[in-house]
């Protein structure tokens, strides 16, 4: 029998090892894909689940501040984006309002709108009439406009 006849199950564990690695390495350097090791730590060591929104991110309450108010944080599910947290727990996160959306009947208001994710620096992103990254020309100059010049 040869020695290498194990050699692609060695591959596969190796490719399991690398994604394993992988993903502590993202945990440990990187916020924006999830929490970080730390942040595991702390939630497991000092926080209590508070709730869960429509999206999956998880919202927690733990030891006291400097002012004396118990702190408040969430743990995204997926890309950190803070404009991904809904209105109600908007509330509840600033300490403008004492119970989690969770802890009542919070209904939104009609006025609200839907999430929508901030496109900033994305190809969706808005961009103004004469923009250089919009492609198009700019508006030609009415000739309402004069320069200052030192002096005059």
């Amino acid at each position: 029998m040869s020695p290498y006849s194990d050699f692609p199950n060695t591959l596969k564990g190796y490719g399991q090892s690398r994604i394993a690695m992988k993903t502590f390495m993202t945990q440990f350097f990187t916020w924006w894909n999830g929490p970080t090791l730390g942040t595991r730590f702390f939630t497991w060591r000092k926080g209590t689940k508070v709730g869960e929104d429509q999206f999956g991110n998880i919202y927690y309450e733990g030891t006291f501040d400097s002012e004396g108010r118990k702190r408040r944080w969430v743990v995204y599910k997926g890309y950190a984006e803070a404009s991904a947290i809904p209105p109600g727990w908007h509330g509840w996160i600033h300490h403008r309002v004492e119970k989690a959306p969770s802890q009542e009947s919070y209904e939104p208001h009609s006025w609200e709108k839907n999430h929508q994710p901030n496109l900033t620096g994305s190809a969706a992103a808005y961009r103004p009439q004469g923009s250089i990254a919009r492609g198009d020309s700019r508006p030609t100059v009415t000739g309402d406009y004069d320069a200052w010049t030192p002096g005059s």
